[in-house]
């Protein structure tokens, strides 16, 4: 296993203290707020957070919200991904879906959780179908993006190499491709969390939202705070173990293809 560099070192060293610096200015703002009911410090919402882990609340909320949110995830980018793969790549098909995709892109989230919820029943299916419909035309649009924005120069070189098929998609496409499914996937968990969220909040009987939703009514800051830590803490875990390596390894790919041919 390869030791970690020097920049990467103080990367996270720039991380840790970056989110030190927001603790004491959390801390601070609810000191000169001193009404704990309004803004609690960190303090008072570690107490919560200790007080619903170790209740199994929690967890148990946590993991239905990233179940909802992984199933709705993966649909979104393997729909969007093929969808905007095709239009992409065919120009009269991209000419007859672009307002099919407007639409989509613009129907307010809130909108399309309503009527599934009305068409399908207030059930997983339901919220699963909302977030994964809201957030598909959003994938769809950064990989057609990207499809678009490809090089015609290394098509031409893989013509005259006669690479085939499987070469092409190994060598060109996803390396090309692979920047803009980064962003995607970023853009997609900040968003689809979000909205699950707020599915969880409006008919679901268990999960985040739904702790949020009680605790609001409770008038219990502190708890609608931990929830939302509990759950921030684990995209910052997704998004600093899984999608920036994976980032960094699709821009090497993509050097290291462009040698090659």
């Amino acid at each position: 296993m390869s030791e970690k560099s020097p920049g990467d070192r103080w990367q996270a060293d720039v991380f840790l203290l970056s989110l030190g610096l927001f603790g004491l200015f959390w801390a601070a703002l609810a000191a000169l707020k001193a009404d704990p009911t309004v803004l609690p410090g960190p303090v008072d919402v570690a107490r919560a957070f200790w007080s619903e882990a170790v209740s199994g609340r929690l967890p148990r909320e946590l993991l239905a919200t990233l179940l909802r949110v992984t199933i709705s995830f993966g649909l979104a980018m393997a729909a969007g991904c093929l969808l905007g793969f095709l239009l992409g790549r065919h120009k009269a098909l991209n000419r007859w879906a672009d307002p099919w995709v407007t639409i989509f892109m613009n129907l307010p989230a809130l909108v399309l959780i309503v009527l599934c919820y009305l068409w399908i029943g207030l059930n997983d299916v339901a919220a699963i179908v909302a977030v994964t419909l809201n957030k598909t035309a959003m994938v769809l649009v950064t990989v057609r993006q990207g499809v678009q924005s490809f090089d015609p120069a290394l098509d031409d070189l893989a013509t005259v190499s006669r690479l085939s098929r499987r070469e092409r998609f190994r060598h060109l496409v996803i390396p090309q491709l692979a920047p803009w499914l980064a962003v995607a996937a970023r853009n997609g968990i900040a968003v689809i969390w979000k909205i699950v969220l707020v599915v969880e909040f409006l008919g679901r009987s268990n999960g985040v939202g739904f702790r949020i939703h009680l605790y609001f009514q409770q008038f219990q800051t502190a708890h609608v705070i931990a929830y939302s830590i509990a759950f921030i803490g684990v995209i910052l875990v997704v998004e600093h173990a899984i999608i920036h390596p994976c980032e960094v390894r699709s821009a090497r790919w993509k050097f290291v293809s462009k040698r090659r041919l």
